[in-house]
């Protein structure tokens, strides 16, 4: 479940840094007062939290058990 949520947090500060690239338009900063407003800095934060957790992601293995891809045996 938390994997999830941060996945969520690091796609909408994904979709921020690309209206800023290509709008020059910082959602979070126009919605929450400004980047140098509290409520901002703590959406930075939580994402970038958020993407140091889906860092684990890569490292992770994510097969459970019983989800083994088994080749059937030609008999």
């Amino acid at each position: 479940m938390l994997d999830k949520i941060a996945l969520t947090l690091l796609i909408i500060g994904g979709v921020n840094w690309g209206s800023v690239g290509l709008f020059q338009f910082d959602l979070v900063a126009f919605l929450f007062g400004g980047q140098s407003g509290i409520v901002s800095r703590i959406v930075y934060v939580i994402v970038a939290l958020a993407a140091l957790w889906c860092i684990s992601l890569l490292f992770r293995d994510t097969t459970e058990a019983g989800d083994h891809d088994f080749s059937p045996s030609a008999t």
